[in-house]
């Protein structure tokens, strides 16, 4: 968990999801809002991470339209609470 949690490994995904610009999760936060965020909450979102006390939040699910027909179900998870 250190790993995952450690500056360049958080800073890498914070970068990969502002490049995706990826859609809000259901608690609407934009991806560009996220590094504030992140910047604010980050230190206490670690600290629970580590100590196996963070609850995960709820995933929004979305319908993603398939080639051939049919449609595939896609989780768009929320910024961390």
């Amino acid at each position: 968990m250190e790993e995952v949690v450690s500056d360049g490994n958080v800073e890498g995904a914070l970068r990969a999801v502002e490049r995706n610009k990826g859609a809000a999760g259901i608690d609407g936060m934009k991806t560009t809002e996220l590094r504030k965020h992140l910047g604010k909450h980050w230190p206490t979102i670690r600290a629970k991470l580590l100590k196996g006390t963070y609850a995960v939040t709820p995933v929004k699910e979305v319908e993603i339209p398939k080639p051939r027909g049919g449609v595939r179900k896609l989780g768009i998870p929320t910024a961390f609470s």
